[in-house]
């Protein structure tokens, strides 16, 4: 991907109207984020929309040596969209006075006009994340924030969203798209999960466990081996049976696992 430019299409008059800190509000951005400015990537100082569209361009490179990705907090640059003024990371453009993100985090350098998403920025977590805060805890042993639903209702799993999803390997932590926490307390994609399933996939990729109540299913396979006659190599002579009863109780009573 080349680098983006935040210039909307069509745009004739670059003038600020009288309501400065608005203008431009949602016109400018990138496929990931509405934003009026743009960033320079300290690692690389080329300039970017996002870092997204930093990591999708530089990870694409033929040369292996030059991919590496932006860490969010490196971000020292800034370029307003609407008056192409380079400065510090701050809200408010300093050349023109418009705000470049309605919804800004200093800590993470993030920048959004869509505050539809009801961004926050999560201290424990130490980046934004969208939903709404009310919405949301901080599981400490796991170490990322789920719904409210799964509170103290989900399997505790060391880190388990600081892994890479078990489908498609994409880091959890920070990846955009919505995942999902399943029986077992290990984590996945949930558009990932949901083409597992429709696969007849139901066990955890990690750890094997069902993550789907597997009851009906286990009682009719249940009911089915009962219903079979045993073939008659495998049947015991009666007085071979009689000789071992204590051996054959044992057997019985063995855990399976």
């Amino acid at each position: 991907m080349a680098e983006q430019s935040s210039v909307p299409e069509n745009r004739e008059d670059t003038s600020v109207p009288e309501n400065r800190e608005d203008f431009g509000k949602s016109q400018f951005g990138c496929d990931h984020y509405k934003r009026r400015c743009r960033i320079r990537a300290p690692c690389c100082n080329r300039v970017f929309t996002c870092r997204h569209c930093h990591n999708e361009a530089m990870c694409s490179l033929s040369n292996l040596k030059e991919q590496h990705e932006l860490v969010r907090r490196d971000i020292k640059q800034v370029i307003c969209a609407v008056c192409d003024t380079e400065q510090p990371v701050a809200k408010v453009c300093s050349g023109c006075g418009i705000v470049m993100g309605e919804y800004f985090c200093e800590v993470c350098r993030f920048y959004d006009d869509e505050t539809e998403k009801k961004q926050f920025h999560c201290n424990d977590c130490g980046i934004c994340r969208v939903g709404g805060r009310e919405n949301f805890f901080h599981c400490a042993k796991c170490g990322s924030c789920y719904s409210m639903s799964l509170h103290d209702n989900h399997e505790c799993v060391q880190d388990s969203m600081k892994n890479f999803c078990p489908i498609c390997y994409e880091y959890l932590f920070e990846s955009i798209k919505a995942t999902q926490v399943m029986r077992c307390g290990h984590t996945i994609h949930t558009g990932c999960y949901v083409d597992m399933v429709n696969q007849n996939q139901y066990r955890c990729p990690i750890c094997s466990k069902s993550t789907l109540d597997m009851s009906s299913d286990w009682e009719k396979l249940d009911e089915e081996i009962g219903a079979t006659i045993m073939p008659d190599e495998y049947r015991y002579e009666w007085h071979k049976q009689s000789e071992v009863p204590h051996i054959w109780a044992q057997v019985q009573s063995m855990p399976f696992v």
